[in-house]
């Protein structure tokens, strides 16, 4: 399973590679969701501007289907609470129906910590740290900023 986690994180490290510096002051995030039978049904990255999330992108061709039994690869920590009010993608996660996430970096951000508890207490398993040293290079940035 290993391999396929990493396979599947590379993907969402590419996505938000390719949004770096277009998405202002939030950080270019990916995200790809793998199906149960272990293909891609869909993948998003942080819009430009920086919203929506990446989450939000890659949910969004799967509403009113769903995500039953399926991962989430995510390049960041997905969001604890969001600063405009509207739902956070680690509850986005967790109502699209995701089994489990996977994600390489941990939010250092005050709103964004917390997603992987939130994901955890509402019964969804998660792994961080996959591909981490990867994706650590798209977050310096944007983590320096918050000090």
């Amino acid at each position: 399973m290993r391999d396929q986690d990493e396979r599947h994180m590379r993907r969402a490290i590419e996505l938000a590679r390719a949004q770096h510096g277009r998405t202002g002051e939030n950080p270019s995030v990916g995200c790809v969701i793998v199906g149960p039978d272990g293909r891609r049904i869909s993948e998003g990255a942080t819009a430009d501007g920086g919203r929506p999330h990446a989450e939000e992108m890659a949910l969004g061709p799967l509403e009113g289907i769903g995500a039953n039994g399926a991962v989430a690869y995510v390049t960041l920590e997905p969001c604890r609470e969001r600063t405009n009010g509207e739902a956070a993608c680690s509850r986005r996660l967790v109502e699209s129906g995701v089994s489990r996430v996977v994600v390489a970096v941990m939010d250092q951000h005050p709103k964004g910590a917390g997603g992987k508890a939130a994901i955890e207490q509402s019964g969804v398993s998660v792994e961080a740290g996959v591909c981490e040293a990867e994706a650590a290079a798209l977050y310096e940035d944007f983590f320096a900023s918050l000090s």
